[in-house]
């Protein structure tokens, strides 16, 4: 064997035959290599990139505008599809009645006149029960009456007064409560401006009505007190003093207390009327 300057020379066939390489073929191996690293490095940078814009979008679907996610944010699968959004509705628009609901009747309405005040007229409709409690204070019921000769429930001059506006009949009661006596009495007229008229012109007064436990008081001269009033149809007056027939005075307060109740308990009762008639006329059917 023998050895050249250039180092060994061997070909295909082995030791002792020579042969020069083919660089040219080299050359073109080498670039192909080449060409293929570089492709490599391409597809597997496109693909990186392709996997974090993946992720990217998947963070910006479930993720909420609030920086965080929360238990009522949708996944991209759980958007609803084009076709499963609502469309139009193709319902007719809701309408409403151009005419205005009728008005609640007044109560006022059904005591002031005589043809819508259907309700009974009686003792009880008016002074119910046994007794009055008015705050603190409990009156007893004593006598009580009920006649259509007005002037006979009078005093003076309002037995006059009464007849002339038209009066149609008269209720009284008495109560009591620590030696004071008081009766009301409640003239019923045909219409509100008759009754106003009666407790205007109103002299003399109601004659007080004793029995059922309360002897005669304010009879024969005693002074009490005496009141007139009117609402609706109703006129109301009041005569109240001492059971032991001592004058009242003005600085009488239980007197005037006992007076003051049960003007103000007839008041109630009236505007009770109504609002009861009117209550049921709103639930009855329009003819």
């Amino acid at each position: 064997m023998s050895f050249g300057q250039g180092g060994p020379s061997w070909g295909p066939g082995g030791p002792g035959e020579s042969r020069t390489p083919d660089w040219t073929a080299l050359a073109d191996e080498s670039a192909a290599r080449g060409r293929r690293r570089k492709w490599l490095l391409i597809g597997g940078g496109a693909l990186a990139t392709a996997a974090v814009a993946a992720i990217v979008a998947t963070a910006v679907i479930t993720t909420g505008g609030g920086g965080g996610a929360s238990g009522s944010d949708k996944n991209a699968s759980e958007l609803p599809a084009p076709a499963d959004l609502p469309s139009e509705s193709s319902a007719p628009e809701p309408s409403f009645s151009s005419v205005a609901p009728p008005p609640p009747p007044d109560p006022k309405d059904y005591i002031a006149d005589e043809k819508k005040d259907k309700a009974p007229v009686t003792v009880d409709a008016f002074f119910p029960g046994k007794k009055l409690t008015m705050g603190d204070r409990v009156y007893a019921k004593g006598a009580t009456a009920r006649t259509a000769n007005c002037a006979t429930t009078t005093q003076g001059a309002l037995g006059s007064i009464l007849d002339s506006n038209g009066c149609d009949q008269v209720i009284r009661a008495t109560y009591s409560r620590s030696g004071v006596a008081v009766t009301i009495g409640l003239a019923v007229f045909g219409t509100e401006a008759e009754a106003r008229k009666a407790a205007q012109q109103a002299s003399g007064g109601l004659a007080s009505l004793s029995g059922s436990g309360v002897p005669t008081f304010c009879r024969g001269g005693t002074f009490c007190r005496r009141t007139a009033n009117s609402y609706g149809r109703y006129a109301y007056f009041t005569v109240g003093g001492y059971t032991s027939g001592k004058d009242v005075t003005t600085a009488a307060k239980d007197v005037y207390e006992a007076g003051d109740d049960l003007t103000d308990f007839a008041f109630r009762q009236i505007v009770h009327r109504g609002e009861l008639q009117a209550s049921a006329a709103a639930g009855a059917p329009v003819a």
